[in-house]
């Protein structure tokens, strides 16, 4: 079991160089979504999908990044944003399984990345350069070096290489509107205003051919540990970068189609180039938004990577979680993102890889949206985010757009992401890990637990509905482990189980006695992997005590209609024993008396059958629900069921087994018949039911006349049987033919 902490002390904490909304927020998403896609394949995208196409395809994708940035927002202003932008907001609202996924997948496609904005980088520079003595790997890993370099100086050095980046981005788009408006031709817009699909590129294909280009706006908030004020510039930077790109994009559009054929916008990958004032500012462009956005990659992820470490997860990764000066710069992280990233570019073709890398940004996407709906729908009353332009509604169609979209870009790779990522969260799951953090998932549960008990309570009971709900009278949890292991073996998967704890004195002294056997029992259930939940109670007196147990817990219709003891047999504990039975009786509730042959601490799995000793119909119903519950558990489904039935020897035999068959029937439930005609009842159950599990037996609760104390009655030999024996009293609100 590891745990996990996020804590992270840094003594330079308040020295650290902090970014505004512009420089931190702002800077790098533009730069990312006005990337290498905008200038070499959006007018290809434009070609076959027409302005009314594009405008559509632009639509459908900036609403998924605008629910998402919605989402963010929502986070962000609920909570102190830190270090790790997605994986802090994904861990702390969803939880640490989500959040480790998130974490792993996203850094490794974050700087596999950066060398796909790498490779990007290089082709646009021998394209433009034909002449240049130096192999592709040779230009890819000098620029992946020198971004690099740049990220490991520091973030600040890095946002200010990404002023001048953007200032000449915006020259080069500026370059392409002055060129396109002196060539404005109507006749060619109005031939390009509808699309001219084909087989290969349909309106799917093509709108996954453009996706890529908005998933940068975690770009941004991959910087939130960097960011003077999170909760305010994340929300405003991601809003403006998203609203500011989308006009360029939708400019780019509208003049690409009116300034170009479409034999053009399909033939040329340097289409913008050739429309440009100056197309030298193109390739500029080029170049600035390759290394802009493989910059914002390698800044970004080993952030994501140190956020993790510290949260200790994983200890094994906590070298990277380590960070250098006073801005804190992940530096250990950079170095292994850094050679992550030429490993890809030495692989040569990231065709392949690229579409996983855009899978993974999908994910992160929509799990932010995921974990913005969980927490507005779970009405948890620490969800108060001062961003209130969203609605559950928004966020949940963002999350499911974005596993749309997976599956329309390329459906192996996106079943292949899901699976990898399903296959992480189980990983993390039964690491079991404990975090100090809270999350959505306990909110969310109450929420769900709430509106089934409030639904429960309007339905009136019928004995169809009927659960079994036990109520265990253990003492301490370790002292009869026996007493718990059968009344979880009993309910199963479908009712419940409290293990209670009654402490009698003076109750203003024992609430410290009650939290430590609270926390002793909860220690307990969860060492012993139980489905149940304890229950401990303070009275001056052992009786009062049950009472108010058994009329007092639960809520609502979730409470228990059966007690579970232990069978003892100890002279000295009888008056409490008969006062236990006596309290139970008044209260109606079914009471079950378990002696197991032999107490251990280690459950053993069952050999024999498991027998019902058949006296009466009303105690014997119960008892065959019981044995059926039992033989339901996985251990017991070899265990056969059967019935005992003692009679007189001049009972007609083959009669009463036709009753009981038919009864059988009835109820559903098969079981062997043996009916036993003897004149020693306890001679013969002895000789028919080896080899025996367990034997369940009825009992009653008869009042002396004498003295006026209720006892209770059953054949007394029965507890001289082997194997396990299980007394069963049954009320009247109980009915197998329902």
């Amino acid at each position: 079991m590891a745990i996990a902490n996020s804590k992270v002390t840094n003594k330079n904490q308040n020295k650290r160089t902090k970014f505004g909304t512009f420089g931190g927020v702002f800077t790098p998403s533009v730069l990312t979504i006005l990337g290498v896609i905008m200038f070499l394949r959006f007018p290809m995208v434009a070609g076959y999908a027409g302005l009314w196409g594009v405008l559509l395809i632009l639509f459908f994708a900036k609403s998924i990044t605008f629910a998402t940035a919605l989402s963010v927002s929502s986070i962000a202003t609920n909570m102190r944003v830190k270090g790790g932008g997605a994986y802090y907001m994904i861990s702390r609202s969803l939880g640490v399984e989500f959040g480790s996924v998130i974490a792993v997948f996203f850094y490794l496609a974050q700087s596999a990345a950066v060398a796909l904005y790498v490779i990007g980088f290089t082709e646009a520079v021998l394209s433009a350069f034909p002449e240049l003595p130096l192999s592709f790997l040779a230009v890819a890993s000098i620029a992946n070096i020198l971004v690099f370099v740049s990220v490991y100086v520091g973030a600040g050095w890095t946002i200010r290489v990404q002023y001048v980046i953007l200032a000449v981005l915006m020259l080069s788009i500026v370059s392409f509107f002055v060129g396109a408006w002196s060539q404005f031709s109507i006749p060619t817009l109005l031939s390009n205003l509808t699309s001219e699909w084909t087989s290969r590129y349909t309106f799917f294909t093509t709108f996954a051919l453009f996706f890529p280009a908005v998933t940068g706006i975690m770009a941004g908030v991959n910087m939130s540990g960097d960011l003077q004020n999170p909760s305010r510039s994340l929300p405003i930077g991601t809003m403006l970068a998203i609203s500011f790109t989308a006009f360029i994009y939708l400019g780019i559009a509208f003049f690409l189609v009116s300034t170009n054929p479409r034999s053009v916008l399909l033939g040329d990958n340097f289409v913008m180039g050739d429309t440009a004032r100056w197309s030298v500012l193109i390739y500029a462009g080029v170049f600035c938004a390759t290394l802009s956005s493989a910059l914002s990659s390698m800044m970004g992820a080993p952030r994501v990577l140190q956020a993790f470490a510290n949260d200790k997860v994983f200890s094994w990764l906590k070298l990277f979680g380590k960070g250098s000066g006073v801005s804190n710069e992940p530096r250990f992280a950079i170095v292994l993102t850094f050679f992550i990233s030429q490993i890809a570019i030495l692989a040569g073709d990231l065709n392949t890889i690229a579409p996983i890398i855009t899978m993974f940004f999908l994910i992160t996407y929509g799990v932010l949206n995921l974990a913005c709906f969980y927490e507005s729908i779970s009405k948890i009353p620490s969800f108060r985010p001062t961003f209130r332009m969203n609605h559950w509604s928004i966020s949940l169609f963002g999350a499911l757009a974005c596993l749309v979209v997976m599956f329309l870009i390329h459906p192996l790779w996106a079943l292949l992401a899901i699976l990898l990522s399903a296959g992480m969260y189980v990983f993390v799951e039964r690491s079991k890990i404990i975090v100090n953090w809270g999350d959505v998932n306990s909110g969310l549960a109450f929420q769900w637990a709430r509106k089934a008990l409030l639904k429960l309570e309007q339905k009136r009971y019928h004995p169809k509905n009927w659960r079994l709900s036990i109520l265990t009278l253990s003492g301490g949890p370790y002292n009869r482990l026996h007493l718990t292991q059968y009344a979880s073996l009993l309910t199963g998967q479908r009712g419940f189980v409290s293990i209670a704890q009654i402490i009698t004195g003076k109750i203003e002294e024992l609430y410290e006695v009650q939290a430590s056997a609270e926390k002793q029992l909860r220690r307990f259930i969860r060492e012993e992997s139980l489905m149940a939940f304890p229950a401990v109670v303070l009275d001056e007196r052992f009786t009062s005590g049950l009472k108010a147990l058994i009329q007092c817990h639960g809520i609502g219709g979730i409470k228990p209609n059966t007690v579970l003891l232990g069978w003892s047999g100890d002279p000295e504990k009888s008056k409490v024993f008969l006062d236990i039975v006596s309290i139970v009786k008044r209260m109606k509730r079914n009471l079950i008396i378990v002696r197991c042959q032999k107490e251990s601490q280690m459950w053993e799995s069952p050999s024999g059958a498991i027998n019902i000793l058949w006296e009466d119909t009303l105690n014997g119903s119960m008892m065959l629900m019981l044995a059926y519950l039992l033989k339901e558990n996985r251990q017991w489904r070899d265990c056969p069921l059967r019935i005992l039935r003692p009679v007189p020897c001049k009972v007609d035999v083959e009669n009463m087994r036709r009753v009981m068959e038919e009864m059988l029937k009835n109820w559903r439930i098969s079981a062997e018949i043996f009916i036993i005609p003897c004149e020693n009842p306890m001679k013969a159950i002895r000789e028919e039911m080896e080899p025996s599990a367990v034997l369940f037996a009825g009992f009653k609760i008869v009042k002396d006349e004498a003295s006026n104390v209720e006892r209770v009655s059953f054949q007394r030999d029965i507890m001289n049987l082997p194997g396990d024996i299980i007394l069963v009293r049954s009320t009247d609100d109980f009915s197998l033919s329902a």
